[in-house]
This record gives structure tokens, C-alpha cells and sequence, in this order.
């Protein structure tokens, strides 16, 4: 298969688009972080302490997304280097690792989505017991009550 220079710019704009995604989850728990440390009281240690961590861990997996995100990229433009070289052999080999570089990078954001949903449960765990759960719980409340 012949791939054309267009062919590794096609990546372009996936990963323009998933970088200013991922900058802006990264804005996101700055701010989260910020806001979680103003809120640090000797009451809610234990949820405040839980939430960190998780954090730390997301952080660690947006800088591992835009890692692999920017070596993604920048493979693309080596790939189109060899195409305008006539090096058709490393030119599919550097488009093959960058789409593999740009595949591990939504795997780890699929990732970090899943823990920051983990994070908005612990932060609404304290009040669990006094909203239903389901909507058919939430029904049965309100026929019960006079």
C-alpha cells in the first residue's frame, strides 16, 4: 500500500483537537485541585484525602495522554519527511507508530474519564443516604410521603 503525504496530515487535526481536550482536563483538575485544597478541613479528611489521590493519579494520565498525543504528532511529521524523501518503507513504519502512539493516548484518556467519574462519586458519597438512588426509588418517596 502507497500512502500519500496526505495520508499522516489526515492525523492533524485528530490531534490538534484531542490536545486542546486534553489541556483543557488538565485546566479542569488544576482548578479541582486548587478549589479541593482551599476546602481541606479536619472534618472530611478521609473523602478530601481519597479525591487527592485520585487526582494525582488523573494527572499523571493527562501528562501521559499529551506525551504520547505530541509523539504522535511528531511521528506523523517524520512519516511525511520520508514520503517527501521517496522512503516509502520508513514512512509506513513512522504512520504505524504514530497511530499507535495516538491510539495509547485516548486508551489512557478513556482511562483518566473513568477515574473522574470515581472522583465525582466520592465527592457526592456523603450524601447518598438521603437522595434515592434510582429514579424508582425517587418515585416511591414521593408516593409514600402524605
Amino acid at each position: 500500500m502507497d500512502i500519500s503525504i496526505n495520508t499522516p496530515a489526515l492525523l492533524f487535526p485528530a490531534i490538534s483537537l484531542v490536545m486542546l481536550a486534553y489541556t483543557n482536563r488538565y485546566l479542569a483538575l488544576a482548578s479541582v485541585a486548587r478549589n479541593l485544597h482551599d476546602q481541606y478541613l479536619p472534618d472530611n479528611k478521609a473523602g478530601i484525602a481519597a479525591q487527592i489521590r485520585i487526582i494525582r493519579f488523573r494527572l499523571r494520565l493527562v501528562r501521559q495522554m499529551q506525551l504520547f498525543g505530541v509523539l504522535s504528532f511528531l511521528i506523523a511529521l517524520a512519516s511525511m519527511y520520508f514520503i517527501y524523501l521517496g522512503k516509502m518503507d520508513g514512512a509506513h513504519f513512522t504512520f504505524a507508530f504514530s497511530m499507535i502512539c495516538f491510539v495509547i493516548s485516548l486508551v489512557l484518556s478513556l482511562v483518566e474519564i473513568w477515574k473522574s467519574t470515581e472522583s465525582v462519586e466520592i465527592h457526592l458519597s456523603d450524601i447518598e443516604e438521603t437522595d434515592p438512588s434510582s429514579m424508582v426509588d425517587y418515585l416511591k418517596q414521593k408516593v409514600r410521603k402524605p
